[in-house]
Formats: C-alpha cells, sequence, structure tokens
C-alpha cells in the first residue's frame, strides 16, 4: 500500500491507471476505520482491480458546535486496517491542501440537503458536495463506494453526480450492525456500554415500522410518531427527528402507495452523542 498526501501526486497515479485501463475504485472516508469502513473497502475490491481509500476529516461539513476538533485521528491504526483490507493507495492529505490559501468554490445540492439533516446542521451538505467533488476529481474513480447508514449523504452525492455529468459509479454498501443492531459508527466510541446496548432499540423500532408497512398500514406520518415514541419509550433517548421519505426522490411522504419503496429516517441523542440510523421498505 503506498500512502500520499499531495493531490498532485495522487490525480497523477490515478491517470496512469487509468491509462493502464485499470478499474479504480474509490473509498472516502474521515478515519476512526470500523467494520463498516472495510466492508465498504471489500465491496470496493470486487467492483475494481485498484483500491483508493481516502482519509480526511473535513473541516467544512462540521458546524461550530461540532465535534470537529475531537473527532478521532488514530491514523497509524487506520493505515495498519487499510493494509490488511488490501488498500492499494491510501490519500490522506492535510486540510491545507484540499482547502489551500484564497480557496472560494463551493457545491451546494438545494431540495434534498435542505431538509432533515441539513437542516439540523447548516452548511453540512455543502461542505460534503464540496470534498467529495474534489476527491472524485484528484482520484479519478471508476466507482465509489458509499455506506446507507448516511442515507441523505447517499442520496445527495447521487444527485450531485448525477447532475455534474461526474463519470463515476456509485455503489451503496448495506449497513453494518453490531449485536444489539446499533449502527456501526465511529461516533460510538462516545457511548457508555449501556448505551450501545439501549441504542439497539432505534433500529428494533425501524423494522418494527416496516412490519407496519408491510401489514398494509398506509399512514406514514402518524406511524413516524409511533416509531417516535416507541424509540423515546425503549431506550430513554432523545428524538431528534423521524420521518419518512419517497426512496426515489427523498422528499418526505405522509402516505404509503402500494409498491413504492419509502425509507424511513431516524436521528436519535444518547446523552450528547447524536446516532442516526434508517431503513428501506416496500409498501
Amino acid at each position: 500500500m503506498q500512502t500520499l498526501t499531495d493531490p498532485v501526486e495522487m490525480q497523477t497515479i490515478s491517470e496512469k491507471l487509468r491509462l493502464g485501463r485499470q478499474l479504480i475504485g474509490v473509498v472516502m472516508t474521515m478515519g476512526a476505520l470500523h467494520e463498516g469502513h472495510i466492508s465498504l473497502i471489500k465491496l470496493a475490491r470486487k467492483e475494481a482491480g485498484t483500491v483508493i481509500l481516502t482519509i480526511f476529516v473535513n473541516p467544512t461539513q462540521f458546524g461550530p458546535n461540532e465535534d470537529f476538533h475531537r473527532y478521532p485521528r488514530p491514523f497509524e491504526q487506520d493505515a495498519a486496517l487499510a493494509r490488511s483490507a488490501g488498500v492499494d493507495y491510501l490519500f490522506a492529505p492535510e486540510a491545507g491542501a484540499i482547502y489551500p490559501e484564497g480557496f472560494s468554490t463551493a457545491v451546494s445540492c438545494s431540495g434534498i440537503s435542505d431538509l432533515f439533516e441539513g437542516e439540523k446542521r447548516p452548511g453540512h451538505f455543502s461542505g460534503v458536495a464540496t470534498v467529495v467533488t474534489k476527491l472524485l476529481q484528484i482520484t479519478r474513480p471508476h466507482i465509489a463506494v458509499f455506506g446507507e447508514k448516511d442515507a441523505q449523504q447517499l442520496a445527495v452525492i447521487r444527485r450531485l453526480v448525477s447532475d455534474l455529468n461526474i463519470a463515476v459509479k456509485v455503489v451503496a454498501a448495506p449497513t453494518m450492525r453490531e449485536q444489539s443492531g446499533l449502527a456501526v459508527s465511529s461516533r460510538n466510541i462516545y457511548l457508555t456500554a449501556e448505551q450501545r446496548e439501549s441504542a439497539g432499540a432505534i433500529w428494533r423500532a425501524l423494522q418494527h415500522a416496516g412490519e407496519r408497512i408491510a401489514a398494509g398500514e398506509t399512514g406514514l406520518t402518524a406511524l413516524a410518531e409511533a416509531t417516535s415514541t416507541m424509540i423515546a419509550g425503549e431506550s430513554g433517548f432523545t428524538i431528534d427527528y423521524v420521518a419518512f421519505v419517497d426512496e426515489e426522490t427523498f422528499m418526505p411522504a405522509e402516505r404509503a402507495v402500494k409498491g413504492r419503496s419509502y425509507r424511513i429516517l431516524a436521528a436519535v441523542f444518547a446523552g450528547s452523542v447524536r446516532l442516526i440510523d434508517n431503513a428501506c421498505f416496500v409498501a
């Protein structure tokens, strides 16, 4: 595995790989690698001959009161995991290499990014869209693998790639889960053992909502409220939001139509730790 920090050097290597007719897959992360990230790397390995992993804690997607400065950065551990997972190139630039002095361009995706996480975290998705665009330009992949856990982020990236005619195939990887059902996340390290176990209530409630849809329930607004009550009652956590969206448009959905796919989104506070999860169902 070769580690690079210079965007120009990374771009030059990618161009040579493409000229050599090598299929490139990229996995973009902020480090603190876990089983979920490893599953993305393995999927990229299946899809492509060369795998690039990026590690970059992107300052522009953190709000002023969020955890940018305390976000975990175990680089040596991450590099060892990347190497053992079969990564060919690890691209880990400093912030100044991605946002040099005088940088003044931002990418935004209106509509999808205005709701839910976008409303709760103003500027977040502009930061995501901008850095993803830059990393796609630098790594020049044919395939980019992203996890379904960050469902709204995935929807924003798909819209970005489509709207800007970026020649890359976006591949979605299933959410990895702990034994309790809690979605694997770098932020889970902030949870106590008790919170970690209680957080399984989020996934159980989402699955229960899916069972009610499968049974013919169509009132999604009421079902979202019932799911909120179930999560809060079982876990004791504070609900930020629970809502349904149409899987195709990612716009809020109030009633289910038979045959269409819907995704239920949940954001929950376990103390000061904010957890997100989602699940997709067909009515």
